[in-house]
């Protein structure tokens, strides 16, 4: 702000614009440091002179509008609600989060090969693009592989599909929606990419609206063969500053960020099975990474598969008789633990409501 500025992008008169350059002003701060009666003396400006040029510098340096105590009392603002969050593309999995995904923070998806997590994640990066209305915020999202190839034909499947899925949503909305335009694939096989990944492009695309949801698939994947048994302390800070970085993007930005994560076997000192997962389907397994990448977390889902039929638990006809999923809230401050049943099919992810359901 203290280099030399271009005024002519200021939106004066030209009349006031020469008289700063003749008071050889040159740049904001200086306008900024002196009062209204140094800047009329200085420039030889009248008062209302001196009013609008003041105004227009802090518009230029004012990055968001101003909103009124009414505005946020009443919440309506959907670039600061606390209110808003991202929908899943399903109501029954978007009624257990209380609305979907939280706009600020690091969500982590857990879970065992084969139960959903990246479904969950292609889902989201389709629903991030529908309007606010509709549960989006209207923008893309940014697709980081670290282990495997992107799921791309899965991801037509799904765009394919949306008509179908999304019947809440009006059919010339759904076609006017550029879905597959709006991911952004990127590949980071290990910490020095998956750094510059975030710092530089990721930032990038953030700044100029591109996208509004980041998915990292997975995050285990970055730590298992950089580090060995006696690396836990570097590890632990690489840990936080990536949790932190995310953390600063995801504020500032206000845009989820989700982490796909593996889950490991859990052993008590006496080297029985601890039950890390409520309900019927406790397994003896924890998301990877241990305390460290827990505490760096908002919100942890985890994804699992059942030994249930979807018949069983009053599944609908046209359902079929497979195997179902669960989502689970593990913690979240806002939400208690809880979970609900899914199906993955040719159209997407979709949460089956149970009357039984506690």
């Amino acid at each position: 702000m203290s280099q030399e500025m271009d005024w002519d992008q200021l939106d004066m008169n030209p009349r006031v614009i020469a008289a700063i350059r003749k008071a050889n002003i040159k740049s904001m701060k200086e306008i900024l440091n002196h009062s209204g009666a140094d800047l009329q003396r200085l420039t030889q400006l009248s008062s209302m002179d001196v009013h609008y040029l003041l105004r227009a510098v802090s518009g230029v340096l004012r990055k968001n509008s101003v909103l009124t105590a009414l505005q946020l009392f009443q919440d309506t603002d959907h670039r600061t609600s606390q209110r808003q969050k991202l929908s899943l593309g399903c109501p029954v999995l978007d009624n257990l989060l209380r609305g979907g995904i939280p706009l600020t923070g690091i969500t982590e998806i857990a879970g065992e090969s084969s139960a959903g997590k990246t479904q969950i994640g292609l889902q989201l990066c389709l629903s991030v693009q529908y309007p606010y209305k509709y549960g989006g915020l209207g923008s893309g999202a940014v697709y980081i592989c670290t282990e495997d190839v992107f799921p791309n034909k899965r991801l037509q499947q799904l765009i394919e599909q949306q008509p179908r899925l999304r019947a809440d949503v009006p059919h010339d909305v759904v076609q006017k929606i550029k879905f597959g335009n709006g991911i952004f694939v990127e590949h980071a096989a290990d910490l020095d990419t998956f750094q510059d990944c975030v710092t530089k492009r990721i930032h990038v695309l953030l700044a100029r609206g591109m996208v509004r949801l980041v998915i990292v698939d997975s995050i285990a994947a970055l730590f298992r063969c950089e580090f060995g048994a006696k690396d836990s302390v570097l590890r632990a800070k690489y840990l936080q500053a990536f949790g932190a970085k995310l953390h600063s993007l995801s504020s500032k930005f206000r845009t989820p960020i989700i982490c796909i994560n593996q889950v490991t076997d859990t052993m008590d000192e006496r080297g029985g099975a601890v039950q890390c997962s409520p309900g019927p389907t406790a397994k003896s397994i924890a998301p990877a990474l241990g305390i460290t990448w827990s505490n760096q977390l908002f919100m942890r889902l985890m994804t699992s598969r059942t030994s249930y039929l979807e018949e069983a638990i009053g599944g609908a006809p046209h359902h079929g008789r497979g195997v179902l999923r669960t989502l689970s809230v593990i913690f979240a401050p806002h939400l208690p633990q809880s979970l609900c049943y899914y199906t993955v099919n040719l159209e997407g992810v979709k949460g089956i409501k149970v009357e039984t359901q506690t």
